[in-house]
């Protein structure tokens, strides 16, 4: 076996490519998209490698493919140093991810060795994975539970073997990342009818969904609430609302603005549930590249309503409102806006740390299933130093 850094055209490609020979007969499996991928290595596009205005480093990636002896690609992983959460653990932690491998440990060894040592020589003492060089929403986590399932737009999917391969390496669950399905089509319960409608009543209140406001009117409002409903999570930092704008304009492409809904209070936003049509019931056609073809497909299966599942990306409520029903008030709106124009049949939350007992009793209180678990682990370069888990979130009290 040989192990190069992918740096040159051919190598890069083998990277790139090998997930299509890893997975060539699996059915489920639907590739990310290239340009995604790119865009998570490109300086001109990752804010990440723009020095961090706290510490003002840069961040650093590396990627590695692994060829056979007969030449061809058998596995490739990335390493990297994110400058905004490496040093916020107990020790200094890098992450790999994007990682593929034949069932072969001796293979998966060989990559996971690179990268320790690389990382190592960076200062790091643990490394995570698979993780991102970037948001936890996409590429984030190995598949533990559930491989019948296709994965949705972002997730990863992965062989079963995979775990394997990581645990016989030495890497230990750090925490399971929760995915919850929730039929639209079953009815909410009577206490979310009663709390809908008391809201319903209420001339303070107004339940909307957005369709007709702008870019920047959605962007203040998801703004306000993500700010009123972390404000309390160990290392939150308030949202600014350039950041809130940047966001919302990147999901305009494919945004249905009937997803995106708002409970205000005295014209204030004090709860939200945004949601996105699932885009791998279009990006199953596109082959992993949205070229001009791909994007053409993706036009045609978008116009022709292809998707019938809508993937929750935020579901938030201002703390001084939480435990008060709103959630369930959101989810009979969802089901008055959605389910009786028969918009979308399931809904999909996007995942949950099993550190986060709160929201996942929310999750259970709104009748959502966890149907299918990821998982990130954590690996320390000292094999003698004591393995803790990601803490739980706790209240905080007043």
């Amino acid at each position: 076996m040989k192990l190069i850094e992918a740096k040159d055209t051919k190598a890069l490609k083998d990277w790139m490519r090998l997930p299509w020979s890893i997975y060539a007969n699996d059915g489920n499996w639907i590739p990310h998209l290239k340009q995604d991928i790119e865009k998570v290595f490109d300086p001109e596009r990752n804010k990440l490698f723009q020095p961090d205005k706290e510490s003002g480093k840069c961040a650093e990636a590396v990627r590695w493919v692994l060829y056979g002896a007969d030449g061809k690609a058998i596995g490739r992983i990335a390493a990297f140093v994110n400058p905004r959460t490496a040093w916020t653990e107990k020790q200094p932690t890098g992450g790999i991810g994007f990682f593929e491998c034949i069932n072969d440990q001796a293979a998966a060894s060989l990559l996971l060795d690179a990268a320790r040592e690389w990382l190592r020589a960076r200062g790091m003492q643990a490394m995570d994975g698979p993780i991102n060089l970037g948001d936890r929403n996409q590429f984030w986590g190995l598949l533990i539970e559930n491989f019948t399932d296709p994965p949705i737009y972002g997730t990863n999917y992965n062989p079963a073997y995979y775990r394997s391969l990581f645990e016989a390496y030495g890497f230990q669950l750090y925490f399971n990342q929760l995915f919850f399905k929730r039929s639209v089509t079953v009815g909410a319960q009577p206490i979310f009818h009663r709390k809908y409608n008391q809201l319903k009543n209420d001339p303070d209140f107004v339940m909307h969904e957005c369709t007709g406001r702008s870019l920047q009117q959605i962007a203040e409002d998801f703004c306000t609430v993500y700010n009123d409903a972390w404000v309390d999570h160990d290392n939150h930092k308030a949202m600014e609302l350039a950041t809130a704008l940047k966001i919302v304009k990147a999901m305009k492409p494919v945004m249905d603005p009937r997803l995106l809904m708002f409970i205000r209070h005295k014209d204030r936003p004090v709860a939200m549930y945004i949601s996105l049509p699932e885009l791998n019931e279009i990006f199953r056609y596109v082959n992993g590249d949205l070229n001009w073809w791909g994007k053409l497909k993706f036009l045609w299966h978008k116009k022709r309503g292809t998707v019938k599942t809508m993937t929750g990306i935020v579901f938030g409520v201002a703390k001084a409102w939480q435990g008060k029903g709103l959630e369930g008030a959101l989810i009979v709106f969802a089901e008055k806006t959605i389910v009786e124009k028969k918009l979308y049949h399931d809904t999909i939350l996007t995942w949950i740390g099993d550190f986060n007992p709160r929201m996942i009793k929310v999750c259970q209180n709104l009748d959502a299933v966890n149907y299918r678990t990821l998982a990130t682990f954590r690996y320390l370069f000292d094999r003698n130093a004591p393995f803790e888990r990601h803490p739980v979130i706790e209240k905080k009290e007043k």
